[in-house]
């Protein structure tokens, strides 16, 4: 793992960029010693700088816990191949038309996984001391490369998932998790039906599993949930 540049913010939070086996990440720790580690998988057509990833890992570093996310392939400061332009190009105008895109991008979210999970693996075998404990929080495409991670990944300790739906393969996946599993589904989603989310979380073996429902679209998760997410990880 190479790190390259650093910075601190006023709160005490360091942020470091990296570089390992060459996926681009970002770490942010706390003033202290961390009580934890989170695996922090943004959305598609997002990066390891989005807006709402750095929010997140700085509200995480104000619980006490280190944060580590990194550019899912395709996306960020990562090439992309003639297969994510085929695909892109497919969902664009699947959507254009008026048709369901929802096999296509469900297609396309497994071939991510299939590519970033081994990188997940990969960066936490290679990160210094983070308190022990590890937790995972994506949704949206996160989810669909997190929740197939969180089951094969022991190391995982409670996750944050939600913003997806139900595919055969998630819900195998789903099948396999016993860790503590907060779900956030979004009521008036145009992307990810209502049924669907709800198949997806009756799926988790988990015996600790919520499911936090609110109104609105894809993109209107609550502040509130936000900080409930934090607080659950951080405990």
């Amino acid at each position: 793992m190479r790190f390259s540049s650093t910075s601190t913010s006023p709160e005490g939070t360091t942020e470091r960029d990296f570089v390992h086996d060459g996926v681009p990440g970002v770490l942010w720790t706390p003033p202290g010693d961390p009580v934890g580690l989170v695996l922090s998988a943004h959305g598609g057509g997002q990066h390891k700088r989005a807006p709402g990833i750095v929010a997140r890992a700085h509200r995480c570093t104000a619980a006490g816990l280190a944060v580590v996310t990194l550019d899912a392939p395709a996306h960020g400061d990562r090439a992309r191949t003639a297969t994510d332009d085929r695909f892109s190009a497919e969902i664009r105008a699947r959507i254009t038309s008026g048709g369901d895109a929802s096999p296509l991008v469900a297609e396309y979210n497994a071939l991510q996984a299939a590519r970033a999970i081994p990188e997940w693996q990969s960066v936490l075998d290679a990160l210094p001391g983070t308190g022990g404990r590890v937790g995972f929080w994506g949704v949206s495409m996160g989810s669909a490369i997190g929740i197939p991670l969180v089951a094969a990944e022991p190391r995982v300790d409670a996750a944050v998932f939600g913003l997806i739906g139900a595919t055969d393969a998630l819900v195998a996946a789903a099948a396999a998790i016993t860790v503590p599993v907060r779900f956030l589904l979004q009521w008036d989603d145009r992307l990810v039906p209502r049924d669907a989310g709800l198949a997806l979380f009756d799926a988790f073996a988990a015996p600790r599993r919520s499911l936090h429902a609110n109104p609105g679209g894809h993109g209107d998760v609550p502040d509130d949930e936000i900080s409930s997410a934090v607080a659950f990880l951080a405990r």
